[in-house]
């Protein structure tokens, strides 16, 4: 099997591929160029609505995806129909669960999301033949329960304000992936993905609550609010500190 790695100046690179986030720091980073270009073959690039279902919790899939941009909400349905928003995935987080029937959560667009999908046999196969790939999909898994250990800290531990303000530093830090969000980042500006009713079911909040938190943190001008939902945080460590991150 040809091991030629993937390079941006390589013209055998599928053209579509070249500038995919998921391909420089998501799973598609694992695979050879003779890889990446049948896994091209195959693979739908589309556009996914607000609101619209991309993976069911009792559903097996037939494919997998890599989010290229927007936002994905992760749920968990209860006995008696309550829902619960468990988790979000950003570009270029990897969609689906190798090496399971079926997913254990539902995931659905937040925002307008694109995504790469592809078949779920052949990314199996690739997975068998590719150890590196089978790695880059435990690193996404492990820092995927990192990431739900640190909001289990920010559930457990925090007060309203600095849980409103972890939300709001998530999203910022998270939403474009090719954006500086350092020590020494510059404004960032975002659409907020979820509607307050989400953002409340999220934190363990009263929508009240999130509305007032937010007030204070535009009062204080550690964020702007435009319209509702765009904001804007001017620096981004005075955000972090309020989050106590």
């Amino acid at each position: 099997m040809d091991v030629k790695r993937k390079d941006i100046h390589n013209s055998d690179i599928p053209v579509l591929c070249l500038a995919c986030e998921a391909r420089h720091k998501g799973v598609c980073g694992a695979l050879s160029t003779n890889q990446l270009i049948d896994l091209n073959k195959q693979s739908i690039r589309k556009r996914v609505e607000p609101g619209v279902e991309l993976i069911g919790e009792t559903r097996q899939p037939e494919s997998y995806s890599n989010i290229i941009s927007g936002v994905v909400k992760l749920t968990k349905l209860m006995a008696d129909g309550r829902q619960q928003i468990v988790g979000l995935q950003f570009a270029p987080d990897f969609l689906g669960r190798p090496f399971r029937s079926e997913s254990g959560i539902t995931a659905d667009a937040a925002t307008e999301v694109n995504v790469c999908s592809f078949p779920k046999a052949m990314l199996d196969q690739m997975i068998k033949d590719t150890p590196e790939l089978e790695h880059r999909l435990l690193e996404q898994a492990l820092k995927e329960l990192d990431e739900a250990r640190d909001w289990m800290l920010t559930l457990g531990r925090k007060t309203a304000s600095e849980k409103v303000a972890s939300f709001l530093y998530l999203i910022a830090t998270h939403i474009n992936p090719e954006l500086e969000t350092g020590p020494g980042a510059g404004a960032v500006s975002f659409e907020l993905p979820l509607t307050r009713s989400d953002i409340a079911d999220f934190l363990g909040l009263t929508i009240e609550t999130v509305s007032r938190q937010m007030t204070k943190l535009r009062k204080d001008e550690v964020i702007r609010i435009h319209n509702n939902r765009h904001v804007e945080v001017p620096k981004l460590a005075r955000l972090a500190e309020r989050a106590s991150h």
